[in-house]
């Protein structure tokens, strides 16, 4: 069967069991029992294969369980099979296989289409498979292509997003940050050909893969998060940003919402349901650093709604809302002419700099947060600072009662300043924690002297603190408004008065 004739083809293969779609979504999932399902431990990609020897991406970002969605590969093997794997916990397996589909007969694919006036890389390759989600489990998926032998691999990520929040943490899936540092096709938001600033793309397109292993982003700022969430047993929604932007009950009912390691690029319209939410007494925790950066615009392509991710970031006067006079949807940073908005004002830090690496230093062992750690005012983890850092500051628009908990000294070309861990409280009863750090996330898969894929220096110690001190913020947050067991008191005069 051609990859072509394979449009509206479900390959036969395991469906993991269990509850419908529909049940599962009316339900919501239960993280325990699901996690107790038998794990896959082979579910990594063991050989890459040339560049161009498997590649493929899917039509939309998310589906609800149950629904449908396109996956488009080009390939120069004879032929393919796909396996979902349901990312979470899993006795340590860290992935159960859903489903497997029959063999397709591979083909390779047109060369891209390039876009000029906004240097723009769409892939526009055929459908070559559907896939039905019927008794998919909400959650974060890896789709993983393997050739004929197993000679080539690649991921492509889907997101199986709940119905509903409601009593539940929601993990966001950051995959418009994803999508702009997709190098695929030589274009990126941040390169053209050649690595060239001014050669970048100023929009670029969810109709193409993601470069090298497939996965995006996912696996380092995102992954050991999940496996570590759904360890804990809390109940979790799954969504992505691109659905909180354009679905406004993505975040109805939420206990709490989730930030992962590095989620840069937003919406307006993101942005004012993520501190809708928080206003509603959701607690907020911002597990990275740099979120909320950049703002951006969603825009349809030929294969459908939102498939377009635009920030003309320093070239903001050539966007077409600064000529319309609609400033406040200018892809520039948040905090940037013409219409400033700087992001602490909902994630209670800003981001400073790029690139450090620095030691993590806490300076309120008492603090809540870190329960169980056994650390030590000064005492520091090697490596876990970088490579962008947020600090609180007080000079910016910040939420108060603020604390800062960890005050880590950086150096960011040659100036001397701090990577902030901060936790706040809000009258409405929601809670706030913000890391600081782009590594935390990362971190959290760090086992004995260094795991394979887990670098800078952060070692066992290191993964041990920062997964007590995630567990401690995921389950008092998602009990419920966390200032009422939890308020905050506010240290920003001393701290920055002392740092004078």
């Amino acid at each position: 069967m051609s990859a072509r004739a394979g449009a509206g083809l479900v390959a036969a293969g395991c469906t993991g069991g269990g509850r419908s779609g529909a049940d599962a979504s009316e339900e919501g999932l239960s993280i325990p029992a699901e996690n107790h399902r038998p794990g896959d431990r082979d579910w990594r990609i063991a050989t890459r294969g040339a560049p161009s020897a498997i590649e493929g991406y899917t039509d939309r970002v998310s589906v609800l369980p149950g629904e449908e969605f396109g996956l488009h590969v080009s390939t120069s093997e004879p032929g393919f099979t796909v396996r979902a794997y349901r990312m979470g916990w899993y006795g340590g397996a860290q992935a159960r296989k859903i489903w497997e589909s029959d063999r397709i007969r591979g083909e390779r694919q047109r060369r891209p289409r390039f876009d000029r006036p906004t240097r723009t890389v769409h892939a526009d390759w055929e459908r070559s498979l559907t896939v039905h989600t019927r008794g998919w489990p909400e959650g974060s998926y890896l789709l993983r292509l393997d050739t004929d032998r197993r000679s080539a691999q690649r991921y492509v990520p889907i997101t199986v997003r709940s119905a509903s929040a409601s009593g539940r943490t929601v993990l966001l899936n950051a995959s418009a940050t994803w999508q702009a540092y997709n190098e695929w096709g030589r274009h990126s938001l941040y390169h053209g050909p050649g690595g060239e600033y001014g050669k970048r793309s100023l929009a670029v397109s969810f109709d193409r893969p993601y470069h090298g292993d497939g996965a995006g982003k996912f696996l380092v700022y995102e992954q050991p998060l999940v496996a570590l969430a759904e360890r804990l047993g809390i109940p979790l929604a799954y969504t992505t940003g691109v659905d909180v932007a354009t679905r406004s009950d993505q975040l109805r009912g939420a206990k709490a919402v989730v930030v992962l390691g590095h989620d840069e690029y937003w919406t307006p319209q993101q942005r004012a349901r993520v501190a809708g939410a928080r206003d509603a007494g959701a607690n907020l925790a911002v597990l990275g650093a740099n979120t909320c950066f950049r703002r951006v615009r969603l825009e349809p392509t030929r294969s459908g709604a939102h498939r377009l991710v635009v920030c003309y970031k320093t070239d903001y006067r050539d966007d077409p809302y600064y000529e319309r006079g609609e400033h406040s949807l200018v892809t520039t940073d948040f905090r940037e002419h013409p219409a400033p908005d700087p992001e602490s004002s909902l994630t209670g830090v800003l981001y400073e700099g790029y690139p450090t690496e620095a030691p993590y230093v806490v300076t309120r062992p008492d603090h809540w947060v870190f329960a169980g750690t056994g650390v030590k005012a000064g005492d520091s983890f090697k490596g876990l600072v970088g490579v962008e850092y947020d600090r609180v500051t007080p000079e910016a628009p910040t939420p108060r009662p603020l604390e800062v908990i960890a005050h880590s000294p950086v150096v960011c070309k040659g100036e001397s300043s701090h990577s902030d861990s901060a936790y706040g409280t809000f009258k409405n009863g929601a809670g706030l924690f913000a890391t600081g750090t782009m590594r935390w996330v990362e971190s959290l898969a760090a086992e004995g002297p260094g795991r394979k894929g887990v670098r800078h220096g952060i070692d066992g110690r290191a993964g041990d603190f920062t997964r007590r001190v995630t567990g401690n913020v995921l389950r008092a947050f998602a009990a419920g408004p966390a200032a009422r067991t939890h308020p905050a008191e506010d240290n920003l005069d001393k701290v920055y008065r002392d740092d004078a």
